[in-house]
């Protein structure tokens, strides 16, 4: 049995196939249009179905779109929808708890819920015109289609692939349909929801809120203010820890107000950063941290697990992770690689898996290589079409370890591709760090800011050297540029 997994609602789309349990291929769709996160700037192609990574998919396994026999979509709109989803005439309802004209968070929110509502039609009929063998003649049955909450959707990719049948689950981001924050219990192929926090109280959109303060694109650069807060001091922790109120339950409240009177007037983009800016974005992040502990120790509690699974763009968070590693309650950590919304395709996919089928779990997602690959020929082919010189390698390592010694910089391209944002070795930039200087070049070659880091690579027996004695799968927290 095929499942097709769909994530298109957000950001990251993204597509995924499961075969009879076993994950077949996954891949974001930016890494096919080249479009960042998969989404094009003009609202009314915003939600776009990942068409070309459902493609990849579908040729790995060599199947037609009409052989899939599930589809499940990352994103359930009759939880705001009131189940109304059959009745176009009937107004969509207000989005309850956000402030807005309407009640809406964004004056294209109900566009937003009409095309993840329409989302089967566009499948069938929306299809680019070059990727007509795998889609001609599609057939999208309402029976076969399956829209799977947003943070079960999560969930499922954090608990399902894991390495564990028991676990407590938590997940983190930005919003979903409603909830922003969800906690599970994991056993076997079950899930069981144990609370949730809803809008517009969210953790991973207090981080989006600052990231824009500092001059970033939120939904996309959050990435930018953890590296930022390396810089800083812990000068306005008071004025964070102030702005959310955890409780008893493991559910918080966030504050909701304008950020520059607490913290300033906004960075524009392109100003300078200042010492002012690196205490901000480090006292969001000690904060984060700390409100994360706290409710891991409530989670570890409340389930009596000692494995954790986590999943939600919070969860990319390398240094809260590791955080929660060194100083949580819980024994074994497992981040899902593709831990933002990329990874919802998965879950909804696994989700669909458990909920129809039963049978026990026949899968543990050991590595994030589910992207596509080219042959030799392939490769050749193309260079010679593109007129770049080339040569081939008789010793690939012993040549690449002569060019970094030469303080060169490699562009390393192996295998299949990472299914998520963290580069681990299959399309990779390597470059030697003996020279000091490394880092600026490295920053100048891929347009980055001054103040990002770059990821050390070691031999796989010297990884653990330090770490205490607890395990943590973490597989999302590691990069090569």
């Amino acid at each position: 049995m095929y499942i097709l997994g769909i994530n298109a609602a957000f950001h990251d789309s993204s597509a995924c196939l499961v075969k009879d349990g076993q994950l077949v291929a996954a891949a974001e769709e930016e890494r096919f249009t080249h479009i960042k996160h998969g989404k094009r700037p003009i609202p009314f192609s915003t939600y776009e179905l990942p068409f070309h990574a459902i493609d990849y998919c579908l040729a790995v396994a060599g199947i037609h779109i009409n052989d899939i026999d599930h589809f499940g979509y990352s994103f359930d709109p009759a939880i705001l929808l009131a189940n109304h989803r059959d009745n176009p005439l009937i107004p969509i309802p207000l989005v309850p708890g956000i402030k807005g004209q309407d009640g809406f968070l964004s004056p294209w929110d109900p566009l937003f819920l009409s095309m993840i509502n329409n989302a089967p039609a566009h499948l069938a009929d929306g299809w680019p015109h070059h990727l007509q063998p795998r889609f001609l003649n599609a057939q999208v049955c309402k029976d076969r289609w399956h829209f799977v909450d947003h943070h079960l959707s999560h969930a499922a990719s954090a608990f399902y692939v894991s390495p564990y049948t028991e676990a407590a689950v938590m997940t983190v981001d930005g919003r979903g349909e409603k909830a922003t924050t969800a906690y599970y219990t994991g056993s076997g192929n079950k899930l069981e929801k144990i609370g949730q926090v809803n809008m517009p109280h969210s953790l991973g959109l207090l981080y989006e809120r600052v990231t824009t303060h500092l001059g970033f694109l939120h939904s996309s650069d959050e990435y930018k203010v953890m590296a930022l807060a390396s810089y800083g001091k812990p000068v306005f922790i008071k004025t964070f820890r102030d702005m959310i109120d955890l409780k008893d339950d493991g559910t918080y409240t966030v504050y909701q107000g304008d950020l520059t009177a607490a913290l300033g007037p906004m960075r524009k983009k392109g100003d300078e950063f200042t010492a002012h800016h690196f205490d901000i974005a480090h006292s969001l992040q000690q904060v984060l941290q700390e409100t994360i502990l706290k409710i891991t120790q409530w989670l570890h509690k409340k389930t009596g697990q000692k494995n954790l699974c986590m999943a939600g763009g919070v969860a990319l968070n390398c240094v809260l992770n590791a955080h929660l590693r060194d100083r949580g309650p819980f024994e074994n950590i497992w981040v899902q690689p593709a831990a933002g919304d990329a990874g919802t395709a998965l879950g909804a996919a696994y989700a669909i898996e458990a909920s129809i089928n039963g049978h026990a779990r026949n899968f543990v997602m050991e590595h994030a290589y589910w992207g596509p690959s080219y042959s030799d020929d392939a490769i050749e082919k193309f260079l010679q079409w593109a007129k770049v010189p080339y040569r081939k390698m008789k010793n690939v390592a012993d040549d690449t370890a002569a060019l970094l010694a030469e303080d060169k910089i490699i562009g390393w391209y192996q295998g299949r591709m990472e299914f998520g944002p963290r580069a681990l070795g299959s399309r990779s930039i390597l470059a030697s760090p003996i020279n000091a200087s490394m880092q600026a070049r490295l920053n100048e070659v891929k347009d980055r800011e001054d103040f990002r880091p770059v990821a050390p690579v070691v031999l796989e027996e010297d990884a653990t050297n330090g770490l205490r004695e607890q395990t943590i799968h973490r597989s999302c927290c590691s990069c090569i540029m």
